[in-house]
Formats: structure tokens, C-alpha cells, sequence
């Protein structure tokens, strides 16, 4: 069986397209905003994680979002309590900008502020 980080390696892909961000909807980090500007990232409360929330309902290394090629998805890392995805629990789902992604008690949304979410201008 693959260990963790060899799971968020084989999964890595292509470059990510600008202005994709995660948003914390709610909970003690409501408002944090992530930047999607790498190939992988990883959401957890370990130090090894590269989004750290101090959250206990979420796993060391609880998700990873990521891009095979210019496909957005998010994949649980076999945490306790799973991941949902537009309220249904997912291993791996593809993402889209307004996606709702729950790990524990947090509330995750996509967002692009290249989109007109949240009346910003495109």
C-alpha cells in the first residue's frame, strides 16, 4: 500500500491556471484564502501539511487538491472522517469554481476570482 506522500506524488499534475483560490467558509478560519498556484496542496493540521489548520476533526493530512492537467480535483488521503464534496463523501472528485469541499467541521469553497462569484467583476 502507498504511503501518503507517495499517493500526493503519483497524483501531481500539470501547472495550475491563475486565480484559483480555497476559502474557508467556516469555523475559526472562516475568511483564510489559499492560493491554488501550485501543482498540489496539501490541507491537514501536521506540519507536514502546506495548508496547516489546527482543526482537531481534520487528519494530519487530510486532503490534497490538485491538477491533472487542467482538471481541478481534490482526493481524500485515507483521513478519519472523510470528504465531502458538494455534500457527498468522495474519495476523488473533480472540482469547480463555487465547490463546497467539507473536511470535519470545515467548510472549503473553490472559488476563481477571474469568475464573477461574489460580485467581483471578471
Amino acid at each position: 500500500m502507498a504511503t501518503k506522500s507517495e499517493q500526493v506524488s503519483k497524483n501531481r499534475g500539470g501547472a495550475p491556471p491563475p486565480g484559483l483560490f480555497v476559502r474557508v467558509e467556516s469555523g475559526f478560519y472562516q475568511g483564510l484564502e489559499w492560493p491554488l498556484d501550485r501543482p498540489s496542496t496539501v490541507i491537514g493540521r501536521g506540519r507536514s501539511a502546506d495548508l496547516i489548520l489546527s482543526e482537531a476533526t481534520i487528519s494530519r493530512a487530510h486532503a490534497m487538491i490538485g491538477f491533472k492537467g487542467a482538471k481541478l480535483f481534490v482526493q481524500d488521503l485515507d483521513s478519519t472522517n472523510g470528504t465531502l464534496v458538494n455534500g457527498a463523501r468522495e474519495h476523488q472528485s473533480e472540482l469547480s469554481d463555487g465547490d463546497e469541499v467539507r473536511m470535519g467541521r470545515l467548510v472549503l469553497r473553490i472559488w476563481s476570482r477571474t469568475s464573477k462569484s461574489d460580485g467581483e467583476a471578471a
